[in-house]
């Protein structure tokens, strides 16, 4: 068997994040990853903390976690010889992928106009912050700069309290998932047309299109939805509850679960209550039944009160700090904790690419590469330069 994207070459100008997480899940899904760094520094995540030491020197646990499974070659775009090299690699791949401020790469020539007359199948995706067109193209913006606009940080908090960020960097993950479904999606255009296309992907727009049920409540309603910490503005209950052993659980019930969650409770006349069995009573009298729900929780230890839900088909989860779940039994049943073997710093564990194929091998789980490790294969092999060529490129630090 082979992995899906087995014939894919992606030429990855990107750096960071965002697009490196979206071409690390498409090589972990068999596409061949050509990652062009800056020489002698490479993409800056390379010095991010934390630092991991081993016997052959350190590595950012940043860069690998976005990484992994890549070529890397070095290339000064800046030279007009290494915008050559560029051009002649993109000639030859499916995609390119870059994530430069808008109008960068045309002053160097490497744009979808200048690139795509030689290759008219080229997939080409550009991601900025603020998208190549509209009054904000110019602007500059980080993942917490997009999550601030787009909606979802002030959506996240405590009631009554202020904006709060989530704790994963949620901006440039979903855009990594963006650009990976429209590098995808294109490709199966391509397959039908023979056509290569230009995308112009926003880390704003794509912060803006996951609003969607607060969106859709602002559409209907006119509301603008206010801090509810972990609860649900349409449905109760649904939300985080204190146990007696200090530890947390979510609980999230639809109206199929009202009566055996208050019977399980021992709330057996809310459970009989026929206006309470419908969600539309239980959000109308949100703070009565929270008030009630709280104080039945917190009279049961976390995984007490878990067992009791699993038994009667609640739903319900424990909320689970980083560590509980990289050991979790399930977690480690399905294999999302693997391992890679890296030349500085030995064995180190990942989370790996979350799919389960069937007709396919599996997502694969590589090491990351070292800064230029694959330069001279890939001009070689690709371009058939000669070692004499190659090296005079050294010198002059095209490459």
């Amino acid at each position: 068997m082979t992995r899906p994207l087995e014939n894919i070459t992606i030429l990855d100008l990107s750096r960071v994040l965002a697009c490196p997480f979206a071409s690390m899940i498409l090589a972990e899904l068999g596409a061949t990853v050509i990652k062009v760094e800056q020489p002698g520094a490479g993409d800056e995540t390379r010095s991010f903390e934390p630092q991991v030491e081993g016997e052959g020197g350190t590595e950012s646990a940043y860069y690998m976690a976005f990484n992994r499974s890549k070529q890397s070659i070095t290339v000064n775009l800046r030279s007009p010889e290494g915008q050559e090299l560029v051009r002649k690699l993109s000639a030859q791949a499916d995609v390119v992928l870059e994530n430069f401020p808008v109008g960068t790469l045309k002053r160097y020539g490497l744009d979808y106009a200048r690139l795509s007359e030689h290759n008219p199948g080229l997939v080409y995706v550009s991601c900025t912050g603020f998208g190549m067109t509209g009054p904000y193209a110019p602007r500059k913006g980080y993942d917490t700069v997009f999550q601030a606009m787009g909606g979802i940080m002030s959506l996240t908090g405590e009631r009554g309290g202020g904006p709060v960020k989530p704790g994963l960097p949620v901006a440039d993950l979903t855009s990594g998932l963006w650009v990976a479904i429209a590098i995808l999606s294109s490709l199966m255009g391509r397959h039908a047309t023979g056509k290569g296309c230009h995308v112009d992907f926003s880390m704003f727009d794509g912060q803006v299109g996951l609003l969607s049920l607060a969106a859709a409540r602002f559409f209907a309603l006119g509301e603008v939805p206010p801090r509810l910490g972990t609860e649900h503005p349409g449905r109760v209950p649904s939300a985080a509850f204190r146990c007696r052993d200090g530890k947390w659980v979510q609980v999230t019930g639809s109206d199929q679960h009202w009566k055996p969650l208050c019977d399980l409770l021992g709330l057996h006349d809310w459970a009989e209550d026929p206006a309470l069995s419908r969600n539309i009573e239980r959000v109308r009298r949100r703070e009565e039944v929270m008030a009630a729900l709280s104080a039945a929780i917190g009279q049961l230890d976390r995984d007490e009160f878990c067992r009791l839900c699993d038994a009667a088909k609640v739903p319900a989860g424990p909320i689970l700090n980083v560590d509980e779940v990289l050991t979790n039994e399930h977690v480690l049943a399905r294999g999302m904790v693997r391992e890679f073997d890296h030349p500085q710093v030995g064995a180190f564990k990942a989370v790996p690419v979350p799919f389960k194929f069937s007709g396919y091998d599996d997502p694969s789980l590589a090491r990351p590469p070292l800064l230029g490790e694959h330069t001279d294969q890939v001009l070689a092999g690709r371009l058939g330069m000669t070692r004499e060529q190659i090296a005079a490129l050294r010198d002059k630090q095209v490459i």
